[in-house]
């Protein structure tokens, strides 16, 4: 998911390095959050979203249907199955 979130970057512009530093900053500031914060994710998320703003933006695209979420589902279902054979 790292390489996907730097990849959009460098084709806007950014050099490969920011575009790196970039998205790196982008998970290990939300991750420290999530670890030093009593919110859940969702409480999280609504907190640091402006109305509006890039965030909001951004999350608009990937919450939509067949986004993210769609995604991800499909992607931990697949594991899953390749994983039951294995610990059988």
């Amino acid at each position: 998911m790292l390489i996907n979130r730097r990849q959009p970057g460098i084709k806007l512009g950014l050099s490969p390095e920011l575009a790196d530093i970039l998205a790196r900053q982008t998970v290990i500031g939300a991750g420290a959050m999530l670890e030093s914060l009593p919110e859940d994710a969702l409480d999280l998320r609504q907190n640091v979203i402006s109305p509006g703003g890039t965030t909001q933006a951004a999350l608009k695209v990937l919450m939509r249907k067949n986004g993210m979420q769609s995604l991800l589902d499909e992607a931990v279902t697949a594991a899953h199955a390749r994983a039951r054979p294995r610990s059988g």
